[in-house]
């Protein structure tokens, strides 16, 4: 069964097409340009009736310019001469108001081929114009703005990595124009080294593959030229995904890198110079305090001279001969602690034992005027340091505190167990399981300027005479030489905190050392086999007047290869070799090793004021003496038990 349309004549059917659409302007023209008919859609955007329009000439819906061109009957001309006219401009509606359309008109000729009229068909796209012109506008001021840009080149790469345009800035960093390099690949601006290396197919995966790739690098001119540039690339992707190019931007960073290597070169310049002065301080701390020893020695040598010279006054000049050699060796193991070059013997053991028996040396020193608080807490962990060195350490801080507390005051000497180092002295925060021990007064304070300088060596603020300024100095290094850290805070006024950081060990059983002078020379020592090596010819003739003085059987070699010699010529036959660790060529540990290797029952001994490789690395489970040694000492080492019959 039909349906009512298909029951409608073609007329019928084709008129009720016309009326339906509403978005386009159907109607036709008589051959001279009447208007002959008009659908709703002509009269929805134009604004006229059917009655009000058909039977006009068509002309009316041009501007005044366009009439007076002669554009209506030129688009008639060309339809019938062409058979069609197509254009876009703008059209006036009924109230005035103007709009932009889409104009096709085609000529209608009857079945002889006579011209019997037009139909034409006009839609309103005044939107989309203007969304064009907006889009065009907006390229327009970014092509402007693109090639307004001189301080950074900015231009595209299609996917192989050829150059697709070119702004002012691009030509005025690297040198080419527009038309010379366009169509160009990009590796062109790479050195001859990077190139071979594939940094520019690396840098366009690491952009395809994340979005962006950025970097500082070395970039060449067309001249040749290299400069410093900062580079960033990014993909750019259409709507589906797929990488249509990349978004290239350089900056010329040569005049910053410049500025950076002069701020540099400054920078090292002033701590070069820093460090020349803290050298020639310390050189002339040490040469002034030396001098003052060596001064009371040398008197009291000239004075042993005299023929006539009292006992009383031999003993007393002996005395100050030693005491003033045993300042001598006190202010060499300061120096060494601060250099962290101090050989450390360290045991393990709790610090709140430690602590609390220096209760009343510490009360001693600081008087009666200044109140002593211990705030140590219940579980305290244990560490393994030099305890010596730690005592020294503390006692420096103390006095440092006293002094700071000329009309009294109170010292708080306090520890706790913490899991964090704060940054000091420019260097990070560190995390870790550490004792921290702090020394804190109630004194004037210390201002920034000194604050920055209290560990220097030699650089103190108290009166001469009043301090050698090595005490902190010595805080400083056996901290660090010992794993950990020292801090301080202050401010004028509010008086002073140090805060000694040491490691955390797992508790032990605590160890006793037994201080060489402990056991006294005796002249019954067993004779023993001894071999001397020392490359000082002084000391070496001296120490081997001490072996000899111990009664031993003593012989001197002046290097690790004349003494392999001597045991080789002994067959092994030395009941021990005393060796000094800081030797030309072969040094102590080494020849104490190789000795053990060779000969495993042959005791070894070391000696040493000094030595970066026992400080950093310890004495490898030999037994060490440090220099200066004296008597007592070479006799408690010649009586241990593994050297007695």
């Amino acid at each position: 069964m039909a349906g009512r349309l298909m029951a409608l004549s073609e007329e019928s059917r084709l008129r009720l097409l016309l009326n339906a659409v509403q978005d386009y302007a159907i109607y036709l023209l008589e051959p001279d340009g009447i208007v002959a008919s008009w659908n709703p859609g002509a009269q929805r955007f134009k604004g006229y009736t059917a009655d009000e329009i058909v039977g006009q000439h068509f002309s009316r819906f041009y501007t005044d310019e366009d009439r007076a061109s002669g554009l209506p009957a030129r688009a008639l001309a060309t339809a019938a001469a062409e058979g069609k006219f197509e254009a876009e401009g703008w059209r006036v509606r009924k109230d005035g108001s103007r709009f932009w359309t889409h104009v096709v008109i085609d000529a209608v000729r009857d079945d002889a081929g006579a011209l019997i009229g037009f139909a034409k068909i006009t839609r309103d796209i005044t939107e989309r114009r203007e969304a064009e012109l907006a889009l065009r506008e907006s390229e327009q001021r970014f092509r402007v703005l693109i090639q307004g840009v001189r301080d950074y080149a900015i231009y595209m790469l299609d996917p192989d990595g050829r150059v697709t345009n070119w702004n002012s800035g691009a030509e005025a960093i690297k040198g080419y124009r527009a038309e010379e390099i366009v169509g160009e690949h990009f590796s062109r601006f790479y050195t001859k080294a990077d190139r071979a290396a594939g940094e520019p197919e690396r840098a366009l995966a690491i952009a395809r593959g994340e979005g962006r790739f950025e970097k500082e690098a070395i970039r060449v001119r067309k001249s040749g030229e290299e400069f410093w540039a900062h580079i960033v690339i990014d993909a750019i992707h259409d709507e589906s995904g797929k990488l249509t190019g990349y978004a290239k931007v350089t900056r010329d960073i040569t005049e910053k890198k410049c500025a950076q290597a002069e701020l540099e070169a400054s920078r090292e310049a002033r701590v070069q110079g820093q460090k020349l002065e803290a050298i020639g301080r310390l050189t002339g701390g040490v040469a002034h305090d030396f001098n003052n020893l060596l001064t009371v020695i040398r008197s009291s040598a000239d004075l042993l001279k005299r023929a006539d010279l009292a006992e009383e006054k031999r003993v007393r000049y002996v005395d100050a001969i030693a005491e003033t050699a045993d300042r001598a060796a006190a202010l060499t193991g300061q120096l060494l602690a601060f250099a962290r070059r101090q050989p450390l013997q360290p045991e393990r053991f709790a610090v709140a034992d430690r602590v609390r028996t220096m209760t009343d040396l510490i009360g001693s020193t600081v008087g009666t005027t200044i109140r002593l608080e211990l705030a140590l807490a219940d579980d305290l962990a244990w560490v393994e340091v030099d305890p010596n060195q730690l005592e020294t350490a503390i006692l420096n801080l103390v006095v440092n505190a006293r002094d700071a507390m000329p009309d009294g005051g109170t010292l708080t000497i306090a520890a706790r167990n913490v899991d964090r180092v704060p940054a000091v002295r420019g260097h990070a925060a560190a995390s870790g399981r550490f004792v921290a021990i702090e020394v804190a007064d109630t004194g004037g304070g210390i201002d920034a300027e000194t604050l920055s300088r209290v560990f220097e060596p030699f650089f103190t603020t108290k009166a001469i005479n009043k301090g050698t300024g090595l005490g902190l100095s010595q805080v400083y290094g056996f901290a660090k030489q010992s794993g950990g850290e020292v801090s301080v805070g202050s401010e004028p006024g509010k008086g002073a905190r140090f805060a000694i950081y040491l490691p955390q060990v797992d508790p032990g059983e605590p160890q006793v050392a037994v201080p060489g002078d402990a056991v006294a020379h005796e002249p019954t020592l067993p004779r023993r086999r001894v071999l001397l090596v020392e490359d000082n010819e002084i000391v070496g003739r001296f120490a081997l007047g001490l072996f000899r003085e111990l009664g031993q059987d003593a012989t001197l070699a002046t290097g690790a290869a004349a003494a392999i010699a001597e045991v080789e010529a002994a067959d092994g036959g030395f009941d021990l070799v005393f060796s000094d660790i800081v030797m030309p060529g072969v040094n102590g540990i080494d020849l104490a090793r190789e000795l053990r290797r060779r000969w495993p029952s042959l005791r070894i001994a070391l000696t040493s004021g000094y030595s970066h490789v026992l400080a950093q690395e310890g004495s490898h489970g030999f037994d060490l003496i440090r220099k200066p040694y004296s008597l007592p000492e070479l006799t408690a080492m010649l009586r241990r038990p593994a050297l007695v019959d």
